[in-house]
């Protein structure tokens, strides 16, 4: 047992009054059971029923009734430029999450990743934001990639 607060519910939208932020990146936003540590220095335990991806959600109940929203950290990126199907393709391919917009795709930074899309013609930009690329193929979630026991090839 702990003395933390638990956050074992997840809020939509912000509620009238927030006690403090957590600062995560993209990879902790993908959360289950942690210990964390708000801005502020709220310490409380996340006690979730399932992995869940936070990026679908504003923040945390915790059991006391205090809300803690969730911020996406600034992150190391590159923002890619060029034949956007073409490399999209090959970022996908490689099933590396990827942020899409109208002239540009957005990825973590990645020198294996990058050296590929410098090959295949891409303008690289090394830029710092928060991170949140597309979601699974159903608008929703995260993009897992497989298990590369069954037999098929990659181009």
């Amino acid at each position: 047992m702990t003395d933390l607060p638990i956050a074992r519910h997840l809020l939509h939208e912000a509620p009238p009054e927030v006690s403090d932020h957590v600062v995560l990146d993209y990879d902790q936003r993908l959360i289950r059971r942690k210990r964390l540590v708000a801005r502020a220095g709220l310490t409380f335990l996340v006690d979730l029923p399932e992995v869940t991806n936070l990026d679908d959600h504003w923040g945390f109940q915790l059991a006391d009734g205090r809300a803690v929203g969730v911020l996406p950290a600034l992150e190391d990126l590159i923002e890619v430029r060029g034949d956007l199907p073409r490399l999209a393709w090959h970022i996908g391919n490689r099933h590396t999450p990827c942020a899409m917009g109208a002239d540009h795709l957005t990825i973590r930074s990645d020198h294996v990743i990058a050296a590929m899309l410098v090959q295949l013609g891409a303008h690289l930009t090394p830029v710092t934001g928060p991170f949140r690329p597309e979601g699974g193929a159903y608008g929703k979630g995260r993009t897992m990639g497989h298990d590369h026991s069954h037999a098929h090839t990659h181009a």
